[in-house]
Parts: structure tokens; C-alpha cells; sequence
């Protein structure tokens, strides 16, 4: 994980926010579908998956969903495999967000790396062997919360990814 004081001193090179998109099939999520939703099951993200089923979307590219700085990028074993989180401002100078993008096959960006809306950070993977390749996604309403447990109930800090994304379109 990057040091808090560390990211705070990029958080202020970032570009102003200019509104969220999905992180497959970009920007719309043209091409996929959220097999596991929010909140099912006590999930803690949503699974995206290609519309072709099974491993057809293995080497997919994933797409930072908004402007951010890496805080972790690398492979976090069991069942994560390969991990980014991606630290936002919600918008200016009203605090931050953070996403996960879990189970990726490639990692396309490194610690501190300032990327911006649209921009490829990996490809979908899946952990190792350990599922059916998807992007496991999740949304907090703060940085710092770590990998996490993927899955719990009464977890505060985790937010339903489509209903924040919808809220927050670009333009």
C-alpha cells in the first residue's frame, strides 16, 4: 500500500474529476454483465463477466474508472491473484474514493501511477486458476480499507459500484 503521506502529495497532481465510468466494456460496460451484484450474498463488489460465458473474457482489458493514483498494484495470493486499487477524489476537494479491481490476469500499471478515466491498469484474469476469469470490482467511500474480505455483511465503507457509477456519469 502507498503511505498515506505519500498519497497525499499525489492526490494533488491528479486532473479534476470529471465523472466515473465502468471498468469493463468502457464506458458503458458494453459487453458484460455483473454475474454477482452488490450486495448478493453479502458481496462487497460485482463480478463483471463477458457476455460470451466461460473464459471468454479471460485478457480483457480493465479501465480505471475515473482519474486516481495506484495505492496497490501486485498479487495479493488465495483468492485475489492479481490486485489494483485505485484512489479518487470524489470530487474537487470533496474527499475520496477508492476502487478495487481484483483477480487480474496483467498488471498494467504501477505504485503511485497517476492514471486517468478510461485508461487500461490490467486484464481480466482469474486469481491463479482459482475461478472462471471475471473482474471482481468494488467502490469505497474511503482509502485505506486494503484488499479486504471480498464478501461480509454490515461492512461500512463499501458502496454499491453501479448505483455510485450511475449517480456520477461524466458530462
Amino acid at each position: 500500500m502507498l503511505p498515506a503521506a505519500t498519497l497525499l502529495a499525489l492526490l494533488v497532481d491528479l486532473p479534476d474529476c470529471d465523472g466515473y465510468d465502468f471498468p469493463v466494456g468502457a464506458p458503458d460496460a458494453l459487453g458484460y454483465y455483473d454475474a454477482q451484484p452488490f450486495g448478493v450474498n453479502d458481496h462487497l463488489g460485482q463480478d463483471w463477466n463477458g457476455l460470451g460465458g466461460g473464459a471468454t473474457d479471460r485478457g480483457d482489458p480493465v479501465f480505471a474508472v475515473a482519474h486516481g493514483v495506484v495505492t496497490l498494484a501486485g498479487d495479493q495470493g488465495g483468492g485475489w491473484g492479481n490486485v489494483v486499487i485505485v484512489a479518487h477524489h470524489l470530487e474537487v476537494d470533496q474527499g475520496l474514493v477508492e476502487t478495487l479491481y481484483g483477480h487480474l490476469e496483467t498488471l498494467d500499471v504501477e505504485l503511485g501511477q497517476i492514471l486517468t478515466r478510461g485508461q487500461q491498469l490490467g486484464t481480466i484474469g482469474d486469481a491463479g486458476g482459482v475461478y472462471v476469469p471475471h473482474l471482481h470490482f468494488e467502490l469505497r467511500d474511503r482509502a485505506g480499507l486494503g484488499v479486504g474480505p471480498g464478501y461480509g455483511a454490515d461492512k461500512p465503507g463499501w458502496l454499491d459500484p453501479q448505483v455510485f457509477i450511475d449517480a456520477h456519469r461524466p458530462g
